[in-house]
């Protein structure tokens, strides 16, 4: 066994790591095992070593076990769990009321840690039992991006806090959807002048075969919805403001079946796609439709040109 260093902490925490040298190599536990112990910057290398499972013989100052300390780690590397006990009462708090299971996912997940711990304490102090701390810190955080007071019980201590956890994150996704959607309009209104310069010169038309109707996208807004109607990039991708491309929309009584994209330079459908970019089983014919209206395409660039 070869001593490689120790990690020295004051009663502030403050810490000092006294080792031999690490030297660069292949592997990141590479050292000088000839050179003197003396203090070092740590790294990546006596921290890999801190992390390796603790000698069960091993002896304690007087202050740790002032703050709880009872001769276990609960699975926390000591490099995190000593200096945190040291200055942070809440880890005290947390080891004294035997809830080691929060402390390691706290000490694990500082964010959560520093921004809900005031919640948690009101939930505790209701009596609430977190069984499950990663879903409850997980739902509470949806709390708080949804807007709701993570300081009200009332959210806090669910009955069912899987079933409201899930239904939160559904709110979550509807609420990003919609801003989602306020940021698209938003740039539609920005890219509708210069998408009427490119092709108000098609506005209007359209034809059918009886069964199909199929017109030309006539605004951003419609190519929005569009997109989003059959979950596709027509409008992600701005298809709108390529100069050689013309959307149009096939449907049948009003419902959207593909969106066509017809090359302006070559008058040929260049791809046309239903729902999640899916062919119909109308797929040939509405490609054959677009092919025998072209000429209504090649006539209006001809009267504009």
């Amino acid at each position: 066994i070869i001593e490689i260093g120790q990690y020295w902490w004051n009663m502030q925490g403050r810490k000092a790591v006294v080792a031999i040298q690490r030297v660069l190599g292949h592997y990141v536990d590479t050292f000088s095992y000839y050179s003197p112990m003396a203090i070092r910057n740590d790294n990546e290398a006596y921290q890999h070593i801190a992390y390796s499972p603790i000698y069960p013989k091993f002896k304690v100052t007087d202050i740790l076990r002032r703050n709880g300390f009872k001769d276990n780690f609960y699975g926390i590397v000591p490099t995190k769990f000593i200096p945190a006990l040291l200055t942070d009462s809440r880890v005290e708090t947390l080891l004294k009321a035997g809830r080691t299971d929060h402390l390691r996912y706290f000490l694990g997940n500082k964010s959560a840690f520093e921004e809900l711990w005031q919640s948690y304490k009101i939930a505790v102090r209701k009596g609430y039992d977190i069984t499950d701390i990663s879903l409850w810190s997980d739902y509470v955080d949806t709390l708080r991006r949804l807007g709701k007071d993570i300081h009200n019980p009332k959210y806090l201590c669910p009955t069912d806090l899987k079933g409201e956890h899930d239904r939160r994150y559904e709110e979550l996704l509807r609420q990003r959807e919609r801003k989602e959607i306020e940021q698209k309009q938003q740039k539609a209104m920005e890219d509708e002048k210069r998408f009427k310069e490119l092709k108000s010169k098609f506005f209007g038309i359209c034809f059918t075969d009886g069964t199909i109707q199929v017109h030309v996208l006539e605004s951003v807004q419609e190519h929005l919805e569009e997109g989003v109607s059959m979950h596709h990039c027509v409008f992600s991708n701005a298809y709108y403001l390529k100069e050689d491309s013309l959307i149009l929309s096939a449907t049948i009584e009003g419902k959207r079946i593909e969106t066509i994209e017809v090359s302006l330079r070559t008058l040929e459908v260049v791809q046309s796609r239903g729902v999640c970019n899916k062919n119909t089983e109308y797929h040939e014919q509405i490609v054959n439709l677009v092919n025998a209206n072209r000429g209504l395409i090649s006539r209006r660039m001809k009267a504009t040109a």
